[in-house]
């Protein structure tokens, strides 16, 4: 599909901050029969992402703190700032932020931004603050603190809580899809090679999209496959998807002034051998 004439462009940059080595491929999917050999490695990068042109700076998620990361052993390569303010970007002066959930790899940093107007799946607030965090098993994958922080942001009138799809910067919407938690939210955005889409943990790897097997955190099996169908719908095809947390991206995507923890999703990406051929013909059959 093509944007209209008066549509503005952004660049995209997808900010890699750490990773998680230790993963196999069962891990990576609710039924592993469709990966291969389920003991292989197959980590996981935690990105949160940019987009910004002449007249708009965006940022979307937050990431996570160096405390965090130790919690949980992760391995935190950049702090999110140091990434920003090498693109010449000051965090306090961002004035738009959107959090596709509000899982402790996404938004760990949101004190970061005094001045940003957070956008939010109203949902999304609810489901983290009523009583099925009780459950030690859903509320592992959220810290207390940045719930709290958000509620606080909701108090001070920095948070935005939408019911359903919303336009935050001219061309840049916000698609609900459910499925990974109750408020998960898409980013869908004009770029010269067309649209793209952010998809945050609604597809945390290419192949979860592609082959159509879900990672296995998930509130909703159904609806995290139907956000599958959404999130290529809204795409101009499988390149213009971009998973959350696939360390393909990087390896895809040029990087920006060739620092690798920076990668440029408006830029055409690069083919690898045996991965997109493979998952054009899984999604065609």
């Amino acid at each position: 599909m093509s944007t209209p004439a008066n549509t503005p462009l952004y660049e995209v940059y997808a900010i890699r901050v750490g990773a998680n080595g230790k993963r196999t491929a069962r891990e990576n999917f609710l039924y592993d029969a469709c990966c291969g050999d389920p003991n292989a490695s197959m980590p996981l990068d935690y990105y949160f992402w940019v987009i910004r042109n002449a007249q708009h700076t965006v940022v979307v998620d937050t990431c996570f703190q160096p405390a965090t990361a130790h919690k949980r052993d992760r391995e935190m390569q950049r702090l999110p700032e140091a990434s920003l303010r090498m693109l010449g970007i000051e965090p306090a002066e961002v004035r738009e932020l959107i959090i596709t959930h509000l899982h402790w790899d996404h938004a760990g940093n949101l004190g970061l931004f005094p001045r940003a107007t957070v956008h939010l799946q109203e949902e999304e607030l609810r489901f983290c603050t009523g009583p099925k965090m009780t459950h030690h098993t859903i509320n592992k994958t959220y810290e207390a603190d940045d719930v709290v922080t958000a509620i606080r942001h909701l108090f001070d009138g920095r948070l935005k809580l939408h019911r359903g799809v919303a336009e935050v910067v001219p061309g840049v919407t916000i698609h609900p899809v459910g499925g990974h938690t109750p408020g998960s939210q898409v980013v869908r955005v004009p770029t010269q090679r067309g649209w793209i889409v952010l998809a945050s943990d609604s597809a945390h790897l290419w192949a979860n999209i592609r082959l159509r097997s879900p990672f296995p955190i998930l509130d909703d099996m159904a609806q995290t496959l139907e956000a599958f169908d959404t999130i290529d719908q809204l795409a101009d095809g499988d390149d213009h998807v971009i998973p959350g947390h696939d360390p393909l991206v990087a390896q895809r995507f040029p990087h920006w002034a060739g620092d690798a923890q920076i990668i440029c999703l408006h830029e055409q990406p690069s083919d690898i051998p045996g991965h997109t051929s493979a998952y054009r013909q899984a999604s065609a059959r």
